[in-house]
């Protein structure tokens, strides 16, 4: 005859049961925990901040032509702001070099080269050109910024 005792009959019972059940009570919060370590992850590499050197510095002579030769000497630092951009800068290196040796030579007035004003202008026609450039070798990356990290202007 079988024992009737009702705890001893269910338990094993009982004890899947509750084992089942807290399986599936944690099961969507692990995978919340998966999913939030997957966006940390992203959000971690969306804050990453990478200063990319461009040696050697730059020195071109700037102003109108026929007039007393200025020189403009720049060393530039490129800013990413993931992980991914620095081996497409890097390969494109040369086309960017060119780009801000361009740029440079454009320049037909030393005194507003030398203002505040003028060197913003700079920065931010550099950073356009040269996210003009990674776009054209549709590499999908941006450069956040440029800095300026030594410019002089010898008049």
């Amino acid at each position: 005859m079988k024992n009737r005792n009702p705890m001893t009959i269910h338990r094993p019972g009982l004890l899947t049961l509750i084992f089942l059940l807290c399986s599936v009570l944690a099961w969507p919060a692990s995978a919340q925990d998966e999913e939030d370590s997957a966006d940390s992850e992203e959000e971690t590499e969306e804050r990453v901040t990478d200063y990319i050197a461009m040696e050697p510095a730059f020195v071109t002579h700037i102003g109108q032509p026929g007039n007393k030769i200025s020189y403009l000497k720049a060393a530039v630092t490129i800013r990413a702001s993931k992980a991914t951009t620095r081996p497409a800068v890097e390969a494109h290196m040369p086309r960017l070099r060119h780009e801000l040796v361009m740029l440079f030579g454009e320049q037909t007035d030393p005194a507003y080269v030398s203002s505040p004003e003028g060197r913003q202008a700079l920065v931010e026609e550099a950073t356009r050109r040269i996210n003009q450039v990674l776009e054209e070798q549709q590499t999908g990356e941006e450069v956040a910024g440029v800095f300026f990290t030594e410019f002089v202007v010898q008049r």
